[in-house]
């Protein structure tokens, strides 16, 4: 994905976002970060709509921590967050390509970087805010989800500060069953080395947007045929990047369940 289509994704994405939780209300309780109800979701990702836009906007060359979250409630807090989002949208769209500022993760720019990362940001609060209205919150089409299993797993987990390590070497592989993406993390004591290939795309037609097309009921089998695999979590694209998200149950775990735990107990991210 380039650019621009994260863009497009993050002003879609913060337009759900903030729909669910006006029809939701603030009350609400968010079942896919417990302890959480929609007043806090709107606060925080508000924030970090702030924080980000102020980057990009300021040229800002050095890390700095967010501003301090609001009081704002109800209808007061939907329109805050709103407004932060449209103003984030609006700075990415009119800044400079070659903008120089802070970012922390590998990318082409700094501004591809704040692209792609509020759209994951907001694309998976935005499934938060939905599950406020019940049920199980729909994942991304899946060349997004692809996209976003590729900033986490080789970008964040890249870092030294992923806590996401074995005491000695086991390799946790995860497939997308509709567009044949495969990555296979190998770890160790250290941080995880993922690399992505590429194979033979799942059934025809891909996944639409929770859709639960192309799911691998022969997960089993694609473990025990490759030795070197311990565990092997596998499913549509749209529900792995919201279960590596820890959003959702995975859809398919085959071989070793302890690394599956071992992912779910510890691979929530630090943010810069």
């Amino acid at each position: 994905m380039d650019t621009a289509e994260h863009m497009r994704t993050l002003d879609e994405e913060g337009r759900l976002l903030a729909a669910a939780a006006r029809e939701a209300g603030t009350d609400a309780e968010v079942p896919t970060c417990p302890g959480w109800r929609v007043r806090d979701l709107l606060r925080h990702t508000g924030t970090v709509h702030r924080w980000a836009t102020g980057f990009v906007a300021d040229g800002h060359p050095v890390p700095r921590a967010p501003g301090a979250e609001p009081e704002l409630d109800g209808e007061p807090l939907v329109a805050w967050y709103e407004e932060g989002h449209r103003r984030l949208v609006d700075t990415l769209r009119t800044a400079p390509a070659d903008i120089a500022c802070w970012s922390f993760l590998p990318a082409p720019s700094p501004l591809a970087f704040w692209a792609r990362r509020q759209a994951h940001e907001t694309t998976v609060h935005r499934a938060d805010a939905q599950s406020a209205l019940g049920g199980t919150p729909a994942g991304p089409a899946a060349a997004l989800a692809v996209d976003g299993i590729d900033e986490l797993l080789l970008a964040f987990h890249a870092r030294p500060k992923s806590r996401v390590r074995t005491d000695k070497p086991r390799v946790l592989r995860v497939r997308a069953t509709d567009t044949g993406v495969v990555w296979t993390m190998r770890l160790s004591p250290e941080p995880p080395v993922t690399t992505r290939t590429d194979t033979a795309a799942g059934p025809p037609g891909g996944a639409e947007r929770g859709s639960n097309a192309g799911v691998d009921v022969n997960a089993n089998l694609a473990v025990d045929a490759d030795p070197d695999v311990d565990c092997e979590i596998a499913g549509p694209a749209s529900q792995l990047y919201l279960s590596l998200w820890n959003r959702v149950p995975f859809p398919s775990v085959a071989g070793d369940p302890s690394l599956a735990a071992l992912w779910r107990d510890n691979s929530g991210i630090v943010m810069g």
